[in-house]
């Protein structure tokens, strides 16, 4: 799977950056390079902290846990 950024040049300078997939990765950037850097760093964090939320939902309940891969188009 491919993520797409939607990118816009704000009035202040700043160039802010959305993954079109995951909206609620949201960074921005004096430079389209620093805003691509920005995004990772944010959809990291984004992953880190849905994955802390979702082991606290499943605390206490047995489960197994399994490596998902690559998304890979099919």
């Amino acid at each position: 799977m491919e993520l797409t950024v939607i990118i816009q040049q704000g009035e202040d300078g700043w160039i802010t950056g959305q993954i079109e997939q995951i909206p609620a990765v949201i960074s921005q950037g004096r430079t389209i390079e620093e805003l691509k850097f920005m995004l990772r760093d944010a959809l990291a964090l984004y992953l880190e902290t849905q994955q802390e939320m979702t082991a606290k939902a499943y605390q206490g309940q047995a489960y197994s846990r399994e490596s998902f891969g690559q998304l890979n188009a099919a």
